[in-house]
């Protein structure tokens, strides 16, 4: 499987200077294959190797096309018919997708290699956790490697893009080996778990641990004063450009707060279980409907279950999602299905007379229908699975201060409630 490493990208003034005219060469020569794909006949669209053999033609008539690498100029143009692939996969899922847009200059902000002989890294720069990275028509950039970067050879593809920050980033794509997942015939009822996704919680188990939702408050009131103040400015000024740059700062850190929170959250998961349960959402109909989008969009459900999905893929653990229907309507003891509005956060089964919290309850059933459908081999009753006390005596996470209580009434309603800010990876030091 791919690994991918992001690394911090310092070129000098020289060097940015020409990877940015060459990225937006590339954008022209992108939206160049475009118009020639959309003008012709929609029964003979040219496809990627086509449109590479147009490319000579194309530099005849705009020489300034012959400024950027060739390679990275096929490269482009093939991304547009992976865009294609994309859409088309999109539109047999069901989604409307229109036409590949048109991209104006600052839009398009990245170019990529994926043969060796484009580009060489470099270990041999006499300081730890640095490397350089020659890119060819570019040249060599300084890097900052938090983690081992192979040897050229053992690179797949080396993409370099400018953050609307004005940062630089340089990504390598890897080889890495997939591990073995564990035998589902061996799995033990701890190493199993099921998720409920929330948003008075922004994850609730099947082990009883609740994870709260970030507090973006403050960021987002940043980020509003630096929105107002980027609109008195006149656009394409001096002083708009700074503000313009406060303002993607700002969202930058919003981004990063949530994305930070979401990989340690996620590394967590695959270290301590073997089997984890998910609800496969739907997400753009809830924004569409909902009247707490807002926070459904600050939750960024769909990344999180990529990177639970991906970190899987790496530390070998089985991940399944389940269809979400009914999770929180049926009784985990003996299945009668009972309505309840969004501020009903207890479940009480008019049948069984079971009580517990909701989304404890839709968890617990989350990971029932997984382990049905996965053929697991637990002793079940008809509608439950006896788990038992699990990892009920451990926290998935460090925690800087104690679980909270519900309230300040004294009375705990889980058995561990973490708060989200208070999250730590497990390993790292102390806030």
């Amino acid at each position: 499987m791919d690994l991918t490493l992001r690394c911090r990208a310092y070129p000098d003034e020289e060097t940015a200077s020409v990877a940015w005219e060459h990225i937006d060469i590339l954008r022209q020569i992108r939206n160049q294959a475009i118009r020639h794909y959309y003008r012709s006949p929609h029964d003979d669209r040219p496809t990627e190797y086509d449109q590479h053999a147009k490319l000579p033609e194309w530099k005849r008539r705009w020489p300034v096309f012959k400024k950027p690498s060739a390679h990275a100029a096929q490269q482009a143009v093939s991304q547009i018919h992976k865009d294609h692939e994309t859409q088309k996969g999109r539109r047999e899922s069901g989604y409307k997708t229109g036409r590949l847009k048109w991209q104006g200059r600052g839009e398009f902000r990245s170019v990529s290699y994926n043969q060796p002989s484009r580009y060489d890294v470099d270990h041999n720069t006499g300081e730890d956790g640095w490397l350089r990275l020659r890119l060819e028509k570019i040249g060599w950039i300084q890097v900052r490697a938090h983690r081992a970067v192979p040897e050229t050879d053992d690179v797949k593809r080396v993409v370099l893009k400018k953050e609307r920050t004005g940062e630089w980033f340089v990504t390598f794509v890897v080889e890495a080996d997939e591990p073995e997942k564990p035998d589902l015939s061996n799995l033990t009822a701890d190493e199993c778990v099921g998720i409920d996704l929330g948003i008075l919680s922004y994850i609730h188990t099947s082990d009883d641990l609740a994870v709260g939702c970030l507090d973006l408050t403050d960021s987002y009131d940043r980020y509003a004063r630096a929105q107002r103040s980027l609109d008195r400015k006149g656009h394409g000024s001096a002083n708009w450009e700074k503000q313009r740059q406060k303002v993607a700062r700002a969202k930058r850190h919003i981004k990063r707060k949530v994305l930070d929170f979401q990989h340690k959250l996620s590394t967590w998961l695959v270290t301590e279980y073997d089997f984890i349960a998910v609800e496969d959402l739907d997400v753009k109909p809830m924004l569409e409907t909902s009247q707490s989008a807002k926070n459904k969009q600050d939750a960024a459900w769909s990344r999180f279950i990529r990177l639970l999905d991906y970190k899987a893929k790496l530390h070998g653990v089985h991940v399944i999602s389940v269809e979400p229907r009914n999770t929180t309507k049926a009784c985990n003891q003996c299945g009668v299905k009972t309505s309840k509005p969004l501020w009903v956060r207890e479940h009480s089964c008019p049948a069984c007379g079971h009580e517990e919290d909701r989304d404890l309850n839709a968890a617990k059933n989350v990971l029932d229908k997984a382990l049905a459908e996965s053929g697991v081999p637990f002793v079940r009753t008809t509608n439950t699975l006896h788990v038992g006390p699990g990892r009920s005596e451990s926290t998935p996470v460090q925690t800087a201060l104690p679980p909270f209580t519900d309230g300040g009434s004294g009375v705990c309603r889980h058995s561990h409630r973490v708060d989200a800010k208070r999250v730590v990876e497990a390993g790292s030091p102390d806030p």
